[in-house]
């Protein structure tokens, strides 16, 4: 946990300031563009009822890049991991093209998830020889995991992404986690700067997106924050702490896969729109969509504490006993979601 004594904090509050407010001046710049040329109309799938435009992913992504080099800049020994981080960026501005890509023509679901490949493979391929989460298992095994991962991870955050403030609840508790784990020196630097980067963009966008959104953030910035939030947690449990890694983005974790799980029993078209999520199930229960990501924003506070219990007592028994408790809140949650408002 050397890291933490030489943290930057300087160059992190300014990455953190910087990004919150490119994210406002590029809001405010982008609306009146995308309410003309990129408006999302509701239909039967839809959570909204009045045409919003969407596409202020374009805004988050762009200030989180351009603060995530900035304050590469500021602290150059910092952020030791030039390349990756150049791979990821470019990775996230590769989905950030598809995303905006199908919000305004749309794509089919194999070109779609040929490009994610990509881009996960991409930044995959570029992680150092000697990273290994579970060195028990054979590297290329584990690539191929972890390449399957990725682009599962960017697809979940696509998937939630389904109410307003519900990847604001998602991302802001996650990164600033992430951040705490890096002022005790288990987020690895470099993890520690995206995570900041990518929290003061998600602030910038948050009051645009608030119940009832003015704008939404479109396939072209959830699909690059899943990018961005998979490879934080990535770099988490390279650095000894799965336990961390699996706890701070768990919510999402399981409505998306359980609700992929039941679809697919299902036989239902997965690459297709719908309102199945426990969520979204839980706004036709009777949650309004504030009650949603509120219970959403406080169960991933409390994710977080533990994932910062996981990471200064680094003990198998705490990593077990923290697991059950997160996975026994989530659960928690998901069934009062599926049980409906009283």
């Amino acid at each position: 946990m050397g890291d933490a004594a030489a943290m930057p904090w300087g160059a992190l509050a300014v990455v953190l300031a910087v990004a919150a407010a490119l994210s406002v001046g590029l809001v405010a710049v982008l609306r009146p563009l995308l309410a003309r040329y990129a408006l999302a109309r509701p239909n039967a799938r839809s959570s909204h009822k009045q045409p919003t435009p969407q596409g202020g992913g374009i805004a988050v992504v762009t200030a989180a890049l351009i603060s995530l080099w900035l304050g590469a800049l500021l602290a150059p020994g910092f952020a030791d991991g030039r390349t990756q981080l150049l791979v990821l960026s470019f990775s996230a501005i590769l989905l950030a093209l598809i995303g905006a890509v199908d919000d305004i023509r749309g794509l089919g679901p194999a070109p779609r998830l040929l490009m994610q490949l990509l881009a996960v493979g991409i930044v995959v391929a570029a992680l150092p020889a000697d990273f290994s989460i579970v060195p028990q298992l054979p590297v290329t095994a584990e690539r191929a995991l972890l390449l399957l991962g990725g682009v599962w991870f960017v697809n979940l955050v696509n998937f939630m992404d389904g109410i307003d403030w519900m990847t604001v609840a998602e991302v802001v508790p996650v990164t600033a986690g992430a951040a705490l784990l890096g002022a005790i020196g288990a987020e690895p630097p470099d993890g520690t700067l995206v995570a900041l980067a990518l929290l003061g963009a998600t602030l910038g966008f948050a009051p645009f997106n608030r119940p009832v959104a003015k704008l939404f953030l479109g396939d072209v910035g959830s699909l690059p924050i899943g990018l961005l939030l998979g490879w934080i947690m990535l770099v988490l449990a390279g650095r000894g702490h799965l336990a961390a890694a699996l706890l701070l983005p768990l919510y999402y974790l399981a409505d998306a896969t359980l609700t992929l799980g039941r679809r697919l029993a299902r036989r239902e078209p997965v690459w297709e729109a719908h309102r199945t999520h426990f969520y979204q199930r839980a706004t036709d229960r009777g949650f309004t969509v504030l009650d949603v990501v509120l219970r959403v924003f406080v169960l991933n506070v409390a994710l977080a504490g533990l994932a910062l219990v996981s990471a200064i007592e680094p003990d198998p028994r705490v990593d077990i006993a923290t697991l059950a408790l997160g996975s026994a809140l989530v659960a928690w949650l998901l069934l009062t979601f599926t049980r409906g408002k009283r």
